[in-house]
């Protein structure tokens, strides 16, 4: 089972994506296909130890700039590094693939060289989140800004499905974000959505507020790309911060530097529960094979971790799962409003 791996893609580009393949590799025994020029990924490689068990390399000749429209990449850049990656998928040869590059792209050519799932209008970007109770998944974060009330329901099924078969939450409890947990509460779209979760099968607990998302009342929070994007970019900042002031004040004085030595491994648990890099990635729900969408600034870390998060998906058979939910749900727009446009 081979995850291939956008090796040009992300900020930082080869030197490390090729870090945390090799990384991957040899601490998960993991099988990987690098995507990209064979000789930077090549150069990579003997700057970061040499070659590793079940590396490969697959060359490609473009890269996908992370400010290129989807359309440009989709249409122009055919022997991209990206889309070789979702190639491998679609043709069997990798059961998942990862990539820290352009996000809009990364969506537009899963969806056209990959596809989607029978009964997936949208892929939606799911990011597991911590919370007091374990983990939250909040979907969407950033694949659609403009989703209709039958597409967030169709994430919310998602989101159900990689939350107890990733997650272990046998029945999670899911919630639609809003300004208000009364019915009725929110703008047209989670009004809308709302009736349509309640008439689902779903664990829907109702509307939520953004607190629900990190005080464990709620396993999956559902909601439109922007919204989620803005959340999502929010907490990684406030948890930036967080750490950074505890840090500030446990070095302020001497005193502060003795306590800081005492609680030094509850501080270090701490901040492993909220670094995303621990995640690595977040999975692309709906497509016909496996997704891991990475922070544009993602370290060798998150590459590492993603790689892992890809493997676990495929062994978990995730996709049948999700086909499962949405066929017992009838999610499409006819299903939903009677008719298609």
């Amino acid at each position: 089972m081979k995850i291939a791996v956008d090796a040009m893609g992300g900020d930082h580009g080869p030197a490390v994506v090729v870090e945390g393949a090799l990384a991957a590799a040899r601490e998960f025994d993991a099988s990987v296909v690098l995507v990209g020029d064979k000789a930077a990924i090549e150069r990579e490689m003997a700057r970061a130890g040499g070659v590793a068990k079940h590396v490969d390399i697959r060359h490609a000749s473009q890269v996908v700039g992370m400010a290129e429209s989807p359309s440009h990449a989709l249409r122009r850049k055919r022997d991209s590094s990206l889309r070789i990656a979702a190639e491998l998928v679609r043709d069997g040869e990798a059961a998942a693939f990862v990539s820290a590059g352009n996000t809009g792209a990364a969506m537009a050519i899963s969806m056209f060289v990959i596809g989607v799932l029978p009964g997936v209008d949208r892929p939606a970007i799911a990011a597991v989140l911590p919370s007091l109770r374990g983990f939250t998944v909040l979907l969407d974060v950033g694949a659609n800004v403009g989703p209709k009330p039958w597409h967030l329901l169709q994430f919310a099924i998602m989101g159900h499905v990689y939350a107890r078969d990733i997650l272990g939450q046998e029945t999670p409890r899911v919630g639609l974000l809003s300004v208000g947990e009364e019915e009725g509460k929110g703008n047209e779209l989670t009004r809308e959505a709302y009736e349509q979760f309640k008439a689902s099968a779903l664990n829907f607990v109702g509307n939520v507020e953004g607190r629900e998302i990190y005080n464990g009342n709620c396993d999956v929070v559902v909601t439109d790309g922007f919204t989620g994007n803005v959340a999502l970019k929010i907490s990684e900042s406030l948890a930036e911060t967080l750490a950074a002031m505890i840090r500030e004040e446990l070095t302020r004085d001497a005193r502060s530097r003795l306590g800081a030595a005492l609680v030094k491994p509850a501080i270090d648990r701490f901040r492993k529960r909220v670094d995303y890099t621990e995640m690595g990635g977040a999975p692309l729900l709906g497509i016909n094979g496996g997704a891991i969408i990475c922070h544009g600034a993602s370290p060798a870390k998150a590459i590492k971790n993603a790689i892992r998060v890809a493997a676990e998906w495929a062994h978990a058979g995730l996709n049948e799962h999700i086909k499962a939910a949405l066929k017992a749900e009838d999610v499409s727009r006819g299903g939903r409003e009677g008719g298609h446009e």
